[in-house]
């Protein structure tokens, strides 16, 4: 899978000069999304995005709606042009405060990697079985769906519905009959 990687603290940084490092108003975020939609590979299917806020001390509400919720609405409805999938990284506790809420409010989900150990995690609204099924495909490294329904006790059929949602919605990566987080086959 190609891997892009998109620096939120740079693209803040050429906006703004270094003069801040925090997102906290509507229209820094939507500057600093225009600067991400403008790295975004297109129609790249293969393509994992990692954007990264390792660099960034704040992002507010709104920034977090401009960013984040803004940007996986598009991708999901393909109004961007942009197949692949996102991976936020750099994320902290307080990154995760403001996401969350946007997320939830919107009823979308990501992956993330959090600061310190570097742990993936699916956050936002998602359905339990297929939270249940995501976090059982990281875990075990599972690939293919009969393993998941079997790991799980659950009918395949079950899994297929639940692993199509989670493509759709770039939380899983397809290829052909495989299935893996958009982070790799290893978590």
């Amino acid at each position: 899978m190609q891997q892009t990687h998109i620096d939120v603290g740079a693209i803040l940084e050429a906006a703004y000069q270094p003069v801040y490092n925090d997102l906290v108003t509507r229209a820094t975020g939507r500057a600093v999304r225009s600067g991400i939609e403008a790295r975004l590979p297109q129609r790249a299917a293969a393509t994992l995005t990692v954007i990264d806020f390792s660099r960034v001390g704040l992002i507010d509400f709104s920034c977090a709606d401009e960013i984040v919720a803004t940007l996986v609405r598009r991708a999901c409805s393909d109004t961007v042009g942009y197949e692949g999938c996102f991976l936020f990284d750099g994320i902290s506790d307080d990154h995760l405060d403001a996401i969350e809420q946007v997320l939830e409010r919107d009823r979308l989900a990501l992956v993330v990697r959090t600061i310190g150990p570097g742990a993936h995690r699916l956050v936002g609204v998602v359905d339990p079985l297929e939270r249940q099924i995501w976090e059982t495909i990281v875990r075990e490294r599972l690939q293919e769906t009969a393993a998941v329904a079997a790991a799980l006790a659950i009918a395949v059929e079950v899994v297929e519905v639940a692993v199509a949602a989670l493509v759709q919605r770039r939380l899983l990566v397809q290829d052909g009959p495989l299935i893996r987080p958009p982070f790799g086959a290893a978590a």
